[in-house]
């Protein structure tokens, strides 16, 4: 098991001492007509997110062994451009990923704080499938859209 691993499991265990443990079959999925983000709902997108931070924090991993080995002196120019243009590549995604990872985390503390699921601009319940999609969801795909509307226009200016 990778460190990764262990270190989400940690987290899954920390949560789990502070309430008791949801019972969640192995093929649940939220459906509409279940309350709103009941506990199950909450545990569900909990693992969902716990699951995606330990793949991201594996690929993170990689990537540092990857830049690590691919540290050598090419002497041939086009070699050394292309593994200089790799290895610009790979820091952007592991950048990427560590921004994700940040959502991811903001998005845990939503489901601690019982704020999960609800729309940051209207307060509104966020759809359970835009939420199974995309889980550090913040705003309904409307105000999403407003949202982006806006900045657009702000940007032109």
């Amino acid at each position: 098991m990778t460190e990764a691993h262990l270190s989400v499991r940690s987290d899954m265990k920390e949560s789990a001492a502070m309430k008791p443990e949801v019972f969640l079959p192995e093929d649940y999925r939220p459906a509409e007509t279940e309350p709103f983000m009941n506990e199950r709902q909450l545990e569900y997108f909990r693992r969902k997110l716990l699951n995606w931070k330990a793949e991201l924090l594996e690929q993170s991993a990689e990537t540092l062994d990857n830049l690590t080995e691919s540290a050598r002196n090419v002497p041939d120019l086009a070699d050394r451009a292309s593994e200089e243009t790799d290895r610009a590549l790979e820091l952007r995604t592991r950048d990427r990923q560590r921004k994700l990872i940040a959502k991811i985390d903001a998005a845990l503390r939503r489901i601690e704080n019982g704020e999960y699921g609800y729309c940051e601009m209207t307060g509104e319940p966020i759809s359970l499938k835009r939420l199974d999609a995309r889980p550090i969801a913040t705003m309904t795909l409307e105000a999403q859209e407003k949202h982006e509307r806006r900045e657009k226009v702000h940007r032109e200016d």
